[in-house]
């Protein structure tokens, strides 16, 4: 179970019972690393250390390991997201049409810092670099969408209709 206290969620008494059913799945499978964190971040929605923790005593492998891939790997993620994620790239077609600004705009707004998750846990604002769209830059990803030739204006107006 997750607690929101205030900007943190702290995990306390989280329900293992459905890591350790997918677990159960893999327990002849050796080298399974990848799927079994992309379904324990399908189950929880983020990687919490005590799914972490589990999965390295189920597994044998070393929880540095299991830091080194869900750390090296964009799709994994140690912090609880957002309901909406909003990913913008900063590759260099992006960069040089304007996404620093589009960056700022949406942190202005939203009041958080990119890689960071709106108080109420609305937005979760990643940075992230070459969405392989050049030809729609700047583009950004909306909760899978694909939205391209953004404005800093555009961004906040498309972010603000989220819920």
């Amino acid at each position: 179970m997750l607690v929101d206290q205030g900007n943190k969620v702290a995990e306390q008494e989280l329900d293992l019972a459905p890591l350790d059913e997918m677990l159960d799945e893999f327990a002849e499978e050796h080298g399974a690393l990848i799927p079994i964190m992309q379904r324990t971040q399908g189950i929880y929605g983020y990687l919490p250390q005590a799914a972490l923790r589990r999965i390295s005593e189920r597994t044998g492998a070393p929880l540095s390991q299991l830091y080194g891939v869900a750390t090296f790997y964009a799709q994994f993620s140690l912090k609880p997201k957002g309901r909406h994620t909003v990913d913008l790239c900063d590759g260099t077609a992006c960069h040089v049409r304007g996404m620093p600004q589009i960056v700022t705009a949406l942190e202005n707004d939203l009041g958080v810092k990119a890689g960071d998750t709106t108080e109420d846990g609305r937005v979760t604002l990643q940075v992230v670099f070459c969405l392989g769209s050049c030809a729609l830059a700047p583009v950004a990803v909306i909760d899978g969408q694909i939205v391209g030739r953004l404005s800093p204006q555009k961004a906040v107006q498309l972010v603000r209709k989220l819920d």
